[in-house]
């Protein structure tokens, strides 16, 4: 049987990981449930790693052709603005959110997946499977009722909150749901009174108000709107355009009018994680495998992110270029950490945004106006929202060795110069340094999983490799090609 990967869930994350690994030349089958793409907005901001990562798969400029690049961001207090975050100061080529509904997200990542010669199989939904040593057999349910067996060499669950991949698994998906119930609206907005391009949180006595622009619209924009409305002893329900209107009045500058709703709905924000990304030929990722607050909109970028880390190892072992281990294990540990980052993270912001009380919001927009003032708080946030401090610095890949000044330290995102890392149609480690004879007998030596040619290092005196998804593997001091080649050993299949 050839290497087949199976991918339950044709979201965001399911379309990238199909479209990457498609990309590798690995043969893939993608089904969901659904009979279409989402229609709604939903996630709606990639972040300047994310952008970076689809940069890499080559359909970037199409991504930042559809969205709207949101340069700033505003909190305002009390009705005062008590910080105004620069994006367009990051390092790197994307210096913005690019806002774009999920809707868009899914139509262009499909694309690319069918430019690749795959389709969605929809209206296909998983209903079971089981694990065998180098199996997994899974049992499809078609729109007509019938069902088909399939035998696969991996099986991922990208299927979403409720995943029929984790459930079958049996993991527990630990974590609460909050005190509150949340509405979203997807507007249009006129009185907006400032650009287009900047978002705003409001923070209020009476809860939070967040906008986010979404595109240019006549006599304004179209934005989303998120506001928290009560406790969850509330019915849960989608509001009426009158009630975010009065939102608006009572939480927001004033001026602003809501009309043409293309979204309303109500909801309760859970934070929730499995303890681990793997069993045996199973993975899940996305929100299959972490749910959790909207605060910062790292939720989609997080599972694409998943799906990237993920795709380059598995496609490695099913061309057979590398052996399973270390490098499949590395997922689950690399990934889980992130996840619980970015709902450690998340779940501050929120519960920050949600306090109660004059004294206690006094002192939180107080502290926000005085952090928010100094330039080293202002870039780690840029950097933490860009996603650009995201790294894997104690992951089972990274090689501790030496840090060299000027050059990313191991573990580290390497920073995006000229030709993208992992670029091409196989997964390849890229070698940073200066070219000499041990340089070369090493690409002759792993020509599976090497690039063809050195690159120039990022500062002299240094030795880089970088893994295919633009993550430092190991930093070593100049001439040290003996530790670089134990590394690929330990990668390279037995």
């Amino acid at each position: 049987m050839p290497h087949r990967v199976l991918i339950a869930g044709a979201g965001p994350v399911g379309l990238t990981m199909a479209a990457e690994l498609a990309r590798y030349g690995v043969a893939v089958r993608i089904v969901d449930s659904a009979a279409t793409r989402s229609d709604k907005s939903k996630a709606l901001v990639l972040w300047s790693r994310s952008l970076e990562l689809i940069d890499r798969m080559g359909c970037g400029e199409s991504f930042v052709a559809a969205g709207l690049k949101a340069t700033a961001a505003n909190i305002i207090a009390g009705g005062k603005r008590v910080a105004h975050i620069q994006l367009d100061s990051v390092p790197t080529p994307h210096p913005y959110g690019l806002m774009l509904p999920q809707s868009e997200t899914e139509r262009l990542m499909e694309a690319q997946l069918n430019a690749l010669g795959v389709q969605v199989e929809r209206q296909v939904t998983l209903a079971g499977f089981a694990q065998a040593d180098d199996t997994v057999t899974a049992v499809l349910r078609h729109a007509d009722g019938r069902e088909e067996s399939v035998a696969a060499g991996w099986l991922i669950g990208c299927d979403g909150a409720h995943s029929a991949v984790r459930h079958g698994l049996g993991m527990q998906f630990e974590g609460n749901t909050l005190p509150s119930n949340w509405v979203l609206a997807d507007v249009h907005l006129a009185g907006v009174p400032w650009p287009l391009h900047e978002l705003a949180i409001h923070l209020h006595a009476a809860g939070v108000l967040a906008l986010f622009p979404i595109a240019a619209a006549p006599g304004g924009g179209r934005y989303r709107v998120i506001a928290d409305v009560g406790g969850l002893d509330m019915a849960r329900r989608d509001p009426p355009l009158e009630e975010v209107q009065a939102l608006l009045d009572q939480r927001g500058p004033g001026g602003m009018v809501a009309s043409a709703p293309i979204w309303l709905a109500g909801f309760v924000i859970n934070e929730r994680k499995v303890a681990k990304y793997r069993d045996g030929r199973v993975f899940l990722a996305g929100d299959a495998a972490h749910i959790h607050s909207p605060a910062g909109g790292q939720g989609m970028n997080t599972g694409m992110q998943d799906a990237i880390n993920l795709a380059w190892k598995l496609a490695l072992v099913c061309r057979g270029e590398a052996a399973e281990e270390p490098l499949l294990d590395s997922y689950s540990t690399e990934r889980s950490e992130i996840g619980r980052q970015v709902l450690a993270n998340a779940g501050r912001l929120t519960q920050m945004a949600m306090l109660k009380g004059a004294l206690l919001q006094g002192l939180r927009n107080h502290m926000a106006a005085l952090l928010f003032g100094l330039p080293p708080v202002r870039r780690a946030m840029n950097n933490v929202l860009a996603e650009l401090s995201i790294g894997y610095p104690d992951g089972p890949l990274t090689a501790v060795g030496a840090h060299l000044r000027g050059g990313p330290a191991a573990g580290a995102r390497v920073p995006p110069t000229g030709q993208p890392i992992g670029a091409g149609r196989a997964p390849r480690f890229a070698l940073f340094g200066a070219a000499c004879e041990q340089s070369d007998a090493l690409i002759r030596q792993f020509p599976a999983l090497l690039e063809g040619e050195i690159r120039a290092p990022f500062t002299q005196g240094g030795i880089w490799l970088a893994r295919p998804d633009g993550y430092v593997a190991l930093a070593a001091a100049q001439g040290d090609w003996q530790r670089v080649a134990a590394y690929l050993a330990r990668i390279a299949p037995v």
